[in-house]
């Protein structure tokens, strides 16, 4: 077994996933998440709520991702996973820790966003966004202006008992496609790829935060067209809310599992208990110093930097 710390949770899992945060194996210790091979049914008996490629009953949820493998999620607790004939174990590992992990936080009653992290001084501030709207690349750029890197892809969220939001670190490095490691010049540090079939790579952030930390914001990552204007806004409360439930990682599921209630009420939580902003930007590299100046100075207003003197 190889030994993982995802979301603030032990992992013992049969496959490798890279770019997680190594665990330990703690004797005598059950925990928190098991990830193993066996047998996965082709269906679900009494099923709830499904869907091309997966089926929910009770506190099982079914998914299958064609032609790669198929994964049986139990109560938040396990994930047994059937890789199909003449595939390679590395090339399933990602669905298995992307996914499939993304879902059994939604099992754990986790809101879980879109969304990639870095730490600036002791507390979280999150870019939120669909594939392809930057979030890996922006991340990347602050871990190298000197923000520790807190999450990649999805970030798992955890309300205290005082209702406030607390982010809990999911990586230790990013994915990245190679033109943004080639512009960002990291090829240095560029790992395995996430998968044979793309030119996408795991790439070694230059610091890693491990430990949970108090979510202070959260960026809407938005492309400055016209007439989006660019810069940093702060919307309503109610907009505000809308944006955080919008950017649920598969937002769809939200809604199968019967969840809409919690992410309305974490939400409106997230949304005035942090800053939610939107950030317009134009999606050009040269740009990346410009934009961590408005971000730089933005957290100055908000607090989480001193001001300059």
């Amino acid at each position: 077994m190889y030994h993982y710390t995802v979301s603030g949770l032990s992992v013992a899992s049969e496959l490798v996933l890279p770019g997680l945060i190594a665990g330990e194996d703690v004797p005598g210790v059950r925990p928190d998440v098991v990830i193993r091979q066996g047998e996965v049914p082709a269906a679900l008996e009494s099923v709830e709520s499904s869907g091309p490629t997966w089926q929910v009953s009770g506190r099982r949820f079914l998914l299958e991702v064609p032609g790669i493998l198929r994964m049986l999620l139990t109560e938040g607790r396990e994930i047994v996973f059937a890789i199909a004939d003449g595939v390679a174990p590395e090339e399933a590992t990602i669905f298995v820790s992307g996914t499939g992990f993304g879902i059994l936080l939604h099992q754990r009653e986790r809101i879980v966003l879109h969304a990639s992290a870095v730490r600036v001084r002791d507390s979280a501030v999150l870019f939120c966004g669909p594939s392809g709207a930057g979030k890996s690349t922006l991340a990347a750029a602050l871990s190298d202006a000197g923000y520790d890197l807190v999450t990649d892809d999805f970030c798992g969220i955890a309300m205290d008992a005082d209702g406030l939001p607390w982010v809990q670190p999911d990586g230790r490095q990013l994915k990245l496609w190679q033109n943004s490691i080639d512009r960002l010049d990291m090829a240095g540090r560029r790992a395995a790829p996430v998968r044979k079939v793309l030119e996408k790579f795991y790439v070694e952030p230059r610091a890693a935060s491990t430990v949970a930390l108090p979510l202070a914001a959260i960026y809407v990552l938005r492309e400055a067209r016209p007439p989006a204007v660019p810069g940093i806004v702060r919307p309503n409360i109610v907009d505000g809310a809308l944006m955080v439930r919008g950017n649920a990682y598969r937002p769809a599921m939200v809604r199968r599992m019967n969840q809409q209630a919690l992410y309305f009420q974490a939400a409106a939580a997230i949304s005035q208990s942090a800053g939610v902003f939107t950030l317009t930007r134009e999606l050009n590299f040269a740009k990346f110093p410009v934009v961590v100046g408005w971000l730089e100075a933005h957290w100055r207003e908000l607090g989480l930097l001193e001001r300059a003197a």
